[in-house]
């Protein structure tokens, strides 16, 4: 059964919210959206403007989370850098979900293709994830498109994987066989009788690959290999901000805080995600 099907069985909110984590998660992470995408309304100040007279200022008065080395207000920095670190997320979890969803349908559908595909998917999981998206990055350049089409190389292959071996399975199936009888053109029958069967686990993994590719963002601008250092994102933040851990530990305490939350949820809501579209767990549920 599809994920649209699946989702408009009137059970379906009722398994995905079956544990009270997921609903305060999705509570928690559309806080966090909404409160990045109005940063210009509600930042307290400018994310770039500098007051030396008060930098490092504690939390408290007019810097409610403190100010950095420049006399930069961290809270107004924060949300600003959510909308890099969000969208690098997004961006990933789409363009890696579209190529492995491409690659694996190949593989899975078109058995020559099948081995060269694989192949290459087990040769780039075969390296860690981080240490292939520096050399990536270092080969594509610093800026927030390299990144994203760096990590979505290195993600990519998990998608991939999953829709090969879903594919395998649902191309035996009658529905493909009588579909192929009646002269249905490949490109129909990969589209409406495969791909519409394996959305589900397509959107689960998505939603870990946003969280992952948080994760990696943030490592990447860490170690100065991420997105350009003057464009804030929570990775950058904490790597500004270690130097001072002694005086001030604030300035990466928040944005770790930050990363670490919207991590959090988006593993638990793939978590419910998981559990609502698979029809054996939800009953259970």
């Amino acid at each position: 059964m599809s994920a649209s099907a699946l989702a408009d069985e009137p059970g379906f909110l009722e398994a995905l919210f079956a544990r009270r984590a997921v609903l305060v998660s999705l509570i928690v992470f559309l806080v966090i959206l909404a409160a990045v995408i109005l940063a210009p309304l509600i930042a307290p100040a400018d994310p770039s403007a500098m007051s030396v007279r008060n930098r490092l200022a504690a939390p408290g008065g007019d810097y409610w989370l403190g100010a950095d080395a420049f006399g930069r207000d961290v809270l107004s920095r924060l949300l600003y850098a959510g909308q890099v670190s969000l969208t690098i997320g997004c961006g990933v979890a789409l363009v890696a979900s579209v190529v492995g969803i491409v690659f694996g349908l190949v593989a899975g559908f078109f058995r020559r293709l099948d081995g060269p595909v694989s192949r290459i998917v087990d040769a780039m999981m075969a390296f860690p994830d981080i240490l292939l998206a520096i050399a990536l990055v270092a080969i594509l350049g610093g800026s927030m498109i390299n990144v994203i089409i760096a990590l979505s190389i290195v993600y990519a292959p998990r998608i991939a994987r999953i829709v090969r071996a879903s594919t395998l399975v649902i191309r035996e199936l009658p529905f493909v066989e009588a579909a192929q009888a009646l002269g249905s053109s490949t490109g129909f029958i990969m589209i409406n009788h495969v791909l519409r069967n394996i959305v589900s686990p397509i959107i689960v993994q998505a939603t870990f690959i946003f969280a992952y590719a948080m994760l990696a963002e943030a490592g990447l601008s860490f170690l100065g290999v991420g997105v350009d250092p003057s464009t804030p994102t929570w990775g950058t933040m904490i790597n500004e901000g270690r130097q001072y851990i002694d005086q001030a530990a604030f300035l990466i305490f928040f944005p770790g805080i930050a990363i670490s939350v919207s991590v959090l949820c988006l593993q638990l809501i793939g978590d419910g995600l998981r559990d609502a579209l698979d029809p054996r767990i939800a009953k259970e549920l």
